[in-house]
């Protein structure tokens, strides 16, 4: 099943790719990560109207709207029969040993990415890692028990994970995408609910090797800049997917033989790997919303928690002089400032002197502090600012603002000062995110 590259550092395996045969209707099979629209039940209910009964991914994966349901242990079920008669029915087909060159078009932006499998062994989501592949924000442990029930009984794997490398000379992927129209097309067709249109080419086994073997130079060069330190992967999203595979394969790992273990599916994973150097890769902010707390209580308890002589709360008639006054005192130096959205209207909070390095640390301490104390208050974390004002109007509800991260800084804050403060950072919209498309037997 694999074509392993030994004597490599890092080590990597060729999966064998598996994807929806040809008669199968590829804008109804492909829907978006799970972790999405979490907040929005009505986008999952126009996928559901929109799929039907028709063959989708939409069946193979746990929407995270519907996570704290009644009828969760059905739906894990349903999920793991329906990978068998997926197989058994040939709904799925593999097209053979390599990788999958990936090209995703938005509205606004064109990202380029290979499909591949990386070796769970080399990666550690804890605080202080120094392992080759890393989460770049904090791992929230309890979000993994639900995902794991799933994993633990899947045949199939489904990645929505991408991981960045930092490639500035653009020796690993864009070689292979520069010959783009040489290689077999897999697929080329718009992603529903303006999910924009990808396309995706095989990368066949020796193309495959040397991408390997650009990203052991990668690895080695690395090395010797920081002497001490190899990040070559860093997690730009689904981290929490990729932690439920490691999860699995410890479990899993403690049961085999030490000969099994060498090749067994489940110690790797399916990934898009990513250049951070693209063009195509924005960050955007994760906004924060705040439900069942009052706003007014909410605003008093910050200038509590952050020192009354530090926090300054103004009143803005609307979301852009909101957002240009947090400029205005961001250009000061040493101010953290979250233009917010109440039922009662637009403001803005600021920070002197803050303890963290980042705006979304300094609001993440107070937002852990008081989920922590009260424990009827909830926070969302959505992507794009029209979100944060759709949510809020409801009664008990405030929006956070926060501003986007410098995408160069990435791989440098990480090394030096360990994982970023949850939700840090978005690859682009909502819309934006990886979509489901390809599998791997895992079992």
């Amino acid at each position: 099943m694999f074509d392993r590259c030994s004597n490599k550092s890092p080590s990597f395996v060729i999966p064998e790719i598996l994807l929806p045969s040809a008669e199968i209707d590829f804008s109804k099979w492909s829907v978006i990560a799970c972790d999405q629209y979490t907040s929005q039940p009505e986008y999952w209910k126009k996928v559901r109207e929109l799929v039907g009964d028709s063959p989708s991914t939409l069946h193979l994966v746990f929407p995270e709207v519907y996570l704290n349901n009644p009828e969760e242990e059905k739906r894990i079920g349903n999920i793991n029969k329906t990978m068998r008669e997926y197989l058994d029915q040939g709904v799925v087909r593999s097209v053979g040993p390599g990788f999958v060159l990936i090209i995703r078009c938005t509205g606004r932006s064109r990202r380029t990415g290979v499909l591949m499998a990386v070796d769970l062994e080399q990666y550690d989501y804890r605080p202080g890692s120094r392992s080759l592949i890393r989460a770049t924000e904090e791992t929230v442990l309890e979000r993994l028990p639900p995902r794991i029930k799933i994993r633990r009984g899947a045949l199939l794997e489904l990645p929505h994970t991408i991981l960045f490398i930092d490639d500035p000379l653009k020796t690993v992927i864009e070689p292979a995408a520069a010959k783009a129209d040489k290689l077999e097309k897999l697929y080329d067709f718009d992603l529903m609910l303006g999910g924009g249109h990808i396309t995706g080419y095989k990368i066949g086994v020796e193309d495959a090797k040397d991408m390997l073997s650009a990203l052991s130079r990668l690895a080695e060069g690395r090395s010797s800049e920081t002497e001490e330190d190899t990040l070559l992967f860093a997690v730009g999203d689904g981290n929490h997917s990729l932690a439920t595979a490691k999860a699995c394969w410890e479990e899993l790992k403690a049961t085999l033989p030490e000969k099994e273990r060498q090749n067994h599916p489940s110690r790797y994973a399916l990934v898009e790997v990513v250049n951070i150097r693209d063009d195509g890769i924005v960050f955007e902010p994760i906004h924060r919303v705040v439900f069942g707390a009052d706003p007014e209580e909410l605003l008093t308890a910050m200038k509590d928690f952050f020192g009354e002589e530090r926090v300054g709360i103004e009143k803005c008639p609307s979301r852009e002089p909101a957002f240009s006054r947090a400029e205005s005192l961001r250009s000061q130096g040493n101010i953290h400032a979250f233009p917010y959205k109440s039922p009662e209207g637009f403001g803005l909070v600021w920070v002197s002197r803050p303890s963290h390095v980042m705006e979304v640390g300094t609001l993440q301490a107070f937002l852990d502090r008081c989920t922590a104390q009260h424990p009827s208050v909830k926070v969302d974390y959505v992507h794009g600012a029209d979100a944060v004002d759709l949510l809020v109007p409801g009664e008990g509800s405030i929006g956070f603002y926060l501003s986007p991260m410098d995408k160069s800084r990435l791989f440098k804050t990480v090394m030096k000062e360990g994982i970023l403060p949850k939700k840090s950072f978005s690859i682009g919209s909502a819309n934006e995110k990886r979509y489901y498309m390809e599998l791997r037997r895992i079992k």
